[in-house]
């Protein structure tokens, strides 16, 4: 049979030794003759479920005590209200900077609630697609927030190095497709928050690491915040103040068991960057590929790619499908194609593709 390999950026790919044992627990989880689908969430056996998930997080991305962690609805694009509301004041300005759509989105957003600065950190010269430097950041001086997203999904477009400005600012990032692709200092931010569905688990459930500070702050208690969106409430719920989506946080659960069992975030690291080096160098060293973003502002983790003959487009992608290799089409916002490739993603997947790109490319010289 033909092995089949997904690319897709989200809901993307999930270990297949998670899938494997969550098929044989769905209809008799724990001995308990049920699914995991179908027990209460305020049952003692889902809460040590949650209690097990919380904690092998904390261990994966060495998250200090004075952080809680959240498990909210209503995706990234729900905390692009949720952050605003929870702490900005209307009449702040807070620094959102662009680098891609996902940022801009949530700049847009924001704007219903405080004054945006944007800052456009894209540069575009010499046919390269590159960020400016962190310290180059054009923030505003009475800015006590930054908004960014390290790793742009749509885009291919990461900012690797680490927020350290000298001046306080509190830096909230939306991490949604790089979290837990690689080791990272929590201590940097106020705020990180990220989508499960990209490199965790399932769609259902936003995580949401906040500082003891900032989740108490004076702003937290706002008659104006709906209450599923309120972080201090659903901090005295333990993310339960609704039913919360089950088996997606099940899921969720296992995947950092998985992660551990592989060896952790530097294991992530290595074959991410071994995985994604393969894929870069068949893509520059084609006549028939291209990507223009700058080497060193190159997502490790999203990789968008284009043809330079734009016509063979769907026939590429057809042609992949049927060897296979599943939802390698760009965004409807960039066109060309993408290859996301997640921690779940094995390296014999990148491989396949790699040889099937130059395949294709002989056959349309």
């Amino acid at each position: 049979m033909n092995q089949i390999y997904n690319f897709s950026a989200g809901p993307a790919m999930l270990p297949k030794e998670v899938l494997i044992k969550a098929k044989k627990e769905f209809c008799d989880w724990n001995g308990m003759g049920v699914s995991i689908m179908e027990i209460s969430h305020r049952s003692e056996a889902f809460i040590e479920v949650v209690k097990q998930a919380e904690e092998n997080l904390r261990e994966l991305l060495k998250i200090p005590d004075n952080y809680k962690i959240l498990f909210c609805h209503g995706g990234a694009r729900g905390q692009f209200a949720a952050l605003p509301l929870n702490l900005f004041n209307p009449n702040e300005t807070v620094d959102y900077v662009i680098s891609g759509y996902w940022s801009k989105s949530a700049a847009h957003e924001a704007l219903k609630y405080c004054i945006v600065n944007k800052i456009n950190i894209l540069i575009e010269k010499s046919e390269h697609l590159s960020v400016q430097p962190i310290n180059q950041w054009s923030l505003t001086n009475n800015s006590k927030y930054i908004h960014y997203c390290p790793n742009e999904t749509i885009d291919g477009i990461a900012i690797n190095s680490l927020p350290n400005f000298s001046n306080n600012k509190i830096v909230l990032a939306d991490y949604s497709s790089a979290i837990l692709s690689a080791p990272l200092d929590v201590n940097r931010f106020g705020v990180i928050y990220a989508g499960t569905q990209k490199n965790i688990g399932p769609s259902g459930i936003t995580l949401v690491i906040i500082r003891n500070d900032l989740l108490y702050c004076e702003k937290a208690n706002r008659k104006i915040i709906p209450s599923i969106l309120n972080y201090n409430i659903l901090d005295k719920n333990h993310s339960m103040y609704n039913t919360p989506s089950t088996f997606a946080w099940y899921l969720s659960g296992m995947v950092f068991k998985w992660l551990k069992k592989q060896g952790g975030l530097l294991e992530m690291k290595k074959r991410n960057q071994e995985k994604s080096k393969l894929l870069y160098d068949t893509i520059d060293n084609s006549s028939l590929y291209i990507n223009k973003i700058n080497p060193i502002n190159r997502s490790s983790i999203n990789i968008p790619f284009k043809i330079k003959k734009s016509n063979l487009d769907k026939i590429f992608i057809k042609s992949a499908e049927q060897k296979g290799l599943l939802f390698l089409k760009g965004h409807h916002s960039t066109g060309g194609l993408r290859a996301s490739i997640y921690n779940a993603m094995p390296i014999d997947g990148v491989k396949k593709l790699i040889n099937f790109m130059k395949d294709f490319e002989y056959q349309n010289k």
